[in-house]
């Protein structure tokens, strides 16, 4: 049998509809859970059954350099001005090559629900962060 190595998690692109973001330094929390549900039934054994019930879909975070690129946070400022415009959006794992496609998790119905900008420091070296945290509304794997 062939030897399978896990994938490096520094190679990966993001893609969401309408967006040309160079690069992402970081793309964390996306994720999902089921809620239980507890019920007993009256005439079984007094344990609880748990019963499946919402899907809640963690937010994502998303970290860039900073750059003359605007379409995130306009994006965002939309959404802050009431103007709600949803886009879907892919996390693409890469592999070792830096070409091939591996995994995909493909999230549905995205909006931005928070937006930090960077920190400043007249006495460092580091490259300024910007951070996009999105809500969606549903996640599947490619």
């Amino acid at each position: 049998m062939a030897r399978v190595d896990p994938y490096r998690n520094y190679n990966f692109l993001v893609e969401l509809d309408g967006i040309r973001q160079a690069g992402f330094t970081e793309c964390t929390g996306f994720g999902a859970s089921v809620e239980p549900h507890e019920y007993r039934e009256g005439n079984q054994a007094p344990s609880v059954r748990k019963l499946p019930t919402m899907t809640k879909y963690s937010n994502i975070t998303l970290k860039w350099g900073l750059t003359d690129g605007r379409e995130l946070f306009d994006w965002f400022s939309d959404i802050a001005s009431g103007r709600i415009r949803r886009r879907n959006g892919s996390i693409v794992v890469i592999d070792i090559d830096g070409v091939t496609e591996k995994v995909r998790w493909n999230f549905f119905d995205a909006w931005p629900t928070k937006w930090d900008g960077p920190d400043f420091n007249a006495t460092g070296n580091a490259v300024a962060i910007d951070m996009l945290e999105l809500a969606y509304e549903r996640l599947t794997r490619g």
